[in-house]
């Protein structure tokens, strides 16, 4: 009998199938995907940075080339420097502060029923565009009182703990008993003697501090003591004499008279409803002054556009804006704290501050690290607060790289040379920011395997 002869080793197998590409298509249909992308990413991101950097090689009218003098005057320029010293501030102070308050903002809302409203409130800024929030704060700012909010709060506050002057701007006649003297106030030409009244006219008083005032009276002599009226020598109309009350004029009360002897002062008394004022005996053959503090110009606040709070001002509407960015995403990471070390570590015998301090903010260093490289990007492209905020007269004191960079290219004295130098220094400084954050996403992904 003979046996059956065994198959063939690769009888019944299927043909073996052929090899793809480790994601999973033929190369390709990958690269056909992936070319408008790459078109994109050409026409829109490399083409603009390579035609930066050759256009920054020439000079303004871009035929002749000039090496790098282009960086060279970024380095020199007042003006340059001035938007370099200011980025400084910028990415120092507005980053750190706004991440601040955001982490603040962010623990204390966590225990409040109304944190939500809360924290809508604060995050609602963003909603607003640069270009409203800098007309905005532009009012906010305004020197005016009437119009400033910020001076309006500040000018409340100043005049509660010091009292504005009665009059200010109130002067006397030139020709009249009164003569200024040192710091602004006003002392009689000759001495006063005690039974005689003493006439002091004032004018330019503001009609808004008279409207309520009485009309002003002669004094009264009186035996022993130096009298007198302060009052506004000016009658509706015209007519009237000079250094006289004629019918209508009116009273200044609240005036302080002061009698001086020997540059000494000794005594003093504030006029009344009626203007009239009485000294003791000692004011006998002293001279009357009326102090600068009667006539000092009204506190008009802090001049926030100014030369020298400019930067910090626009700084703080920034604030006001991203600080609900930052609250948003720390309160997104706070939530994902796990709550048994919070409680662990009150156990354990820590205070709240010590819980916040070396538990909470350590878990929330990888948020608040994305919180202040994401400020610190934006803050190097800042534009539209500095230009809408920043008067004329200080406009180049809150220059900054992203604003000198629009009026090199576009300003009256345009040089796109000059422009288009500031803007691959823009991205120099940039692309360390950004190595930094992309290193700290890998790490993140490797730790998580």
């Amino acid at each position: 009998m003979t046996s059956a002869t065994a198959p063939p080793p690769t009888a019944g197998k299927r043909p073996a199938a052929r090899t793809r590409s480790v994601l999973g298509t033929r190369p390709w249909i990958a690269a056909c995907f992936l070319l408008p992308a790459l078109a994109l990413l050409g026409a829109l991101v490399v083409y603009p940075i390579g035609y930066s950097v050759y256009r920054s090689l020439f000079d303004a009218s871009g035929e002749g080339f000039v090496g790098v003098d282009n960086y060279q005057e970024v380095f020199t320029d007042d003006r340059i420097r001035t938007a370099l010293k200011n980025n400084v501030i910028w990415v120092v102070v507005a980053p750190a502060v706004a991440t601040a308050l955001g982490l603040i903002f962010a623990v204390l809302t966590e225990r409040v029923r109304w944190g939500t409203a809360f924290k809508l409130v604060v995050f609602m800024p963003m909603a607003i565009s640069m270009l409203a929030a800098g007309i905005i704060f532009r009012l906010v700012y305004e020197q005016n009182p009437d119009r400033g909010v910020a001076n309006a709060v500040w000018v409340g506050i100043h005049d509660t703990f010091a009292a504005p002057a009665p009059y200010p701007g109130a002067r006397p006649r030139p020709t009249g008993e009164l003569t200024a003297s040192d710091g602004g106030s006003y002392t009689t030409r000759g001495v006063v003697r005690a039974g005689t009244a003493v006439a002091l006219p004032l004018v330019a008083v503001k009609p808004e501090d008279v409207g309520g005032a009485k009309e002003a009276i002669p004094a009264r002599d009186v035996a022993g003591k130096v009298t007198g009226t302060v009052w506004m020598d000016f009658t509706r109309g015209g007519g009237g004499t000079a250094g006289k009350i004629d019918a209508g004029e009116k009273a200044l009360a609240g005036v302080t008279v002061e009698a001086v002897k020997d540059g000494r002062t000794v005594a003093s008394a504030t006029t009344d409803p009626d203007g009239t004022f009485t000294l003791p005996p000692a004011a006998d053959g002293a001279r009357l002054r009326l102090p600068a503090a009667n006539f000092a110009t009204a506190y008009n606040g802090v001049d926030w556009l100014g030369p020298t709070l400019v930067t910090p001002s626009i700084i703080g509407a920034y604030i006001w804006m991203w600080a609900g960015f930052a609250m948003v995403l720390i309160a997104a990471g706070l939530a994902g704290v796990p709550r048994e070390l919070l409680e662990a570590a009150r156990v354990d015998g820590a205070n709240e501050w010590q819980v916040f301090r070396r538990v909470t903010v350590p878990l929330l260093a990888p948020v608040l690290a994305v919180v202040v490289v994401t400020l610190m990007i934006n803050v190097l492209k800042i534009f539209d607060l500095v230009y809408i905020i920043a008067p004329g007269s200080s406009l180049d004191n809150a220059n900054v790289l992203a604003l000198q960079l629009y009026q090199s290219s576009f300003g009256t004295n345009v040089n796109q040379g000059v422009g288009s130098a500031i803007a691959v220094f823009l991205l120099l400084l940039v692309l360390p920011v950004v190595v930094v954050n992309v290193r700290r996403i890998r790490k993140e992904k490797e730790g998580r395997r």
